[in-house]
């Protein structure tokens, strides 16, 4: 598999379903269902060429539902407490068994389900399915658990609120669940549970509302929320084992990825355990985290997850852009916040949780949202989702039943999507199909160009700031130069896109005039490319280019192919470690003393140490902080040069290299304010780093040392 990783997100039970009754509320037997035979080597092997490289079947295994399976040796579940007639499919009510719904064949639904993952194995795609990690339904009880497994809750002591080792669910002792809702929901007998279980969404007493997660029941991680939220792990609570166990049985069918439910409402702790666990079963599998507080994505990171969804960083970013509320320069803002981790975040425009970008809730019109996929599409290397009829602009905007119109796409009750039936039989509009063509040759464009799968990325909205309704940025690998423009108004522009010079030097780019190809509609033109000059593109409403050039490599860069540098083993943050570079040269303008003699630069916090005559005043620490972030609004560029040792510029000391230092050196300048030999990572200007924040000193009166504390703030 070669490109960029593309994540193709279906409804299963909505994708094939082509009954175009659509009764509100309807029955399955009313409004039909898609199955997974729907998904035939012809539809995946489209999705292949399309250049889907992974296709994540939304809601493959069992969860309650109002459908009577029981002729089958199924449960039945209560109405009351399923949300909708087909049920939310996380709601699982057995990890170990397949939905019946999306079987041909209810008995042999597991067997179809391993013919599925055949046929899309054949197609040369990957599977994914959803782990449900933090709830389960109400009814839960699997009747398909291997022999030895015992069932989730089958153990618990139900006269204790909380357990740290043996309670698989969180209970309110001595309580029936009585919520504000009606429990007979048609029924002859009403709901029944006592005690009470907590809901999903962490509600901890018996009488959630309707805007809980009442269909839902907590499972216990050895997290004691009645005590504040302190976590027991050792022993290790029973429920890890039984999840691990769960991970284990869905990974030994061949499955290639889970997406993991609110991954972030279940301990890092846990999720550190069981990725360890199935990786060293199955090393190529992949962990898909929905994690939407910034704060803990490194730590998910660290605990297996290989890709996290950026939510309230790039979605929310591209929302605003899309909707006018938001200038495209905060498309910087937004990649910035993430960029060390980048390659774990996954960018997405629509979900299953998510307003579709054509509802009235959102843009208005699928073309709206094209920007935005083309961006997201290309500028990093990082993957992208796609929710399945976006492509042909679907609006979410049926009232389906249970799940209102609202934008989305229910995931609550049985109906067909207009868009998917209409492509089905070629009777999509114009518009419908430029859509389409649209998200198809930018997917082309992800597999097929190695600068977008591999190459770098050189954001190019610094020296742009007229732009405010167009996104600009580089990509580049070996000779193959991209220059991307992409335009969120509704109106065809002419834009001039200013090449900075060190784009050059950072790319090793010559300047000179190219041939460049526009990769969506083959056209040819020549453009100039020439360090601190304009170039003028025209670019389409709605849309953008991809101007391809096969450019020179700069005869710096041919000289640098062959240096050999000192293997550097430190992993720095780049905004800290640029701006340790900025406060060396400040604290030598302020006190005129060396550079530190002791640094410590962390992503948290660092601190760095100073050989000084006097101790300084408040007045002068207030100057470096004021000098520091003054110096990060310059967005003074950050450049590299490569030099023999024995030619090192003026005011750059050779008494610091290490003994075994190369003969070619790495400058590091910081506009005309700082340059200093370093071989590690920084960022590409000052303003990437954010602010700077002086968090406390220290003063050895003995030894004359001053230490300073900082943190930058993204």
């Amino acid at each position: 598999m070669t490109g960029k990783q593309v994540i193709y997100q279906v409804f299963t039970r909505l994708y094939g379903n082509r009954s175009i009754t659509r009764h509100m509320n309807g029955t399955i037997e009313e409004n039909g269902c898609g199955k997974m035979d729907d998904f035939t080597p012809k539809v995946l092997n489209r999705w292949a060429r399309m250049g889907i490289t992974h296709v994540w079947y939304t809601g493959v295994i069992r969860h309650a539902t109002r459908t009577d399976y029981s002729a089958y040796g199924i449960p039945k579940q209560h109405p009351a407490v399923v949300k909708g007639c087909a049920g939310s499919p996380y709601a699982i009510a057995d990890y170990y068994d397949v939905d019946p719904d999306l079987a041909t064949d209810v008995d042999h639904r597991m067997e179809e389900f391993e013919a599925l993952l055949q046929r899309t194995h054949e197609a040369g795609l990957k599977v994914i399915i959803d782990f449900v990690p933090n709830h389960v339904a109400r009814q839960y009880h699997s009747i398909c658990k291997p022999a030895n497994v015992s069932d989730l809750g089958e153990d618990d002591h139900v006269d204790r609120g909380f357990d740290p080792v043996d309670n698989n669910f969180y209970y309110c002792p001595g309580q029936a669940f009585v919520p504000c809702f009606d429990l007979y929901h048609g029924e002859a007998t009403p709901y029944e549970e006592y005690p009470a279980k907590a809901t999903g969404n962490d509600h901890f007493d018996n009488a959630p509302g309707r805007n809980d997660w009442y269909e839902t029941v907590k499972l216990n991680y050895g997290v004691d929320y009645y005590a504040g939220g302190v976590l027991y792990d050792n022993p290790m609570p029973n429920t890890w084992k039984k999840m691990t166990d769960i991970l284990l049985f869905w990974a030994a069918k061949g499955i290639d990825g889970f997406r993991c439910d609110m991954a972030e409402m279940v301990p890092a702790a846990f999720w550190s355990y069981a990725t360890k666990a199935v990786k060293e079963q199955y090393p190529d599998i992949q962990f898909i985290g929905e994690v939407y507080n910034p704060s803990l994505y490194r730590s998910y990171i660290s605990a297996g997850f290989d890709l996290l969804y950026d939510k309230v960083g790039m979605y929310d970013t591209m929302r605003a852009v899309i909707t006018g509320q938001a200038a495209t320069s905060a498309i910087t803002s937004a990649w910035q916040q993430t960029d060390d981790i980048r390659q774990h975040m996954l960018y997405f425009l629509e979900n299953h949780d998510e307003q579709r970008i054509a509802s009235t809730f959102f843009a208005g019109e699928a073309r709206r949202g094209v920007p935005a996929m083309m961006a997201s599409m290309l500028m990093q290397q990082n993957p992208f989702m796609l929710y399945f009829g976006e492509e042909y602009g679907e609006r979410g905007m049926d009232h389906e039943g249970f799940s209102g119109c609202d934008g989305r796409t229910t995931i609550f009750d049985y109906w067909s999507i207009d868009t998917l039936c209409r492509a089905a039989s070629r009777k999509l509009t114009a518009d419908e199909k430029l859509v389409y063509a649209q998200h198809e040759q930018t997917m082309q464009i992800a597999r097929r160009e190695k600068a977008i799968s591999e190459g770098t990325f050189f954001d190019l909205m610094y020296v742009n700031p007229h732009l405010h309704r167009q996104y600009a940025f580089l990509r580049h690998i070996g000779h193959d130069l991209l220059l991307v423009v992409v335009n969120f108004e509704d109106h065809e522009v002419d834009v001039d896109v200013n090449l900075p010079k060190h784009a050059f030097d950072f790319l090793q780019v010559a300047s000179g005039e190219y041939v460049a190809t526009e990769l969506w509609s083959k056209t040819k033109t020549n453009i100039d490319l020439q360090p601190d000059k304009a170039v003028r593109l025209q670019v389409g409403a709605n849309g953008g280019v991809v101007m391809k050039m096969k450019v020179t490599v700069s005869e710096n860069h041919k000289t640098m192919e062959n240096i050999i540098l000192n293997e550097h083993h430190k992993e720095e943050f780049p905004p800290a470690h640029t701006a340790e570079h900025l406060l060396n040269q400040t604290m030598m303008r302020i006190f005129g003393c060396e550079r530190s003699f002791n640094a410590h630069i962390e992503r948290k916090k660092s601190k760095m140490s100073f050989h000084l005559s006097h101790k300084p005043s408040r007045q002068e620490e207030k100057e470096i902080e004021q000098t520091m972030n003054r110096l990060i609004e310059e967005d003074l560029p950050v450049e590299f040069e490569f030099v023999d040792r024995n030619n090192l510029p003026e005011g750059v000391s050779p008494d610091r290299l290490p003994e075994d230092a190369s003969e070619t050196i790495r400058l590091v300048r910081i506009g005309d304010y700082d340059v200093c030999p370093c071989i590690g990572k920084h960022v590409r200007s000052t303003s990437q780093i954010g602010r700077f924040e002086l968090l406390g000193t220290n003063w050895d009166e003995e030894n004359k040392v001053f230490r300073v504390r900082f943190k930058v703030v993204q």
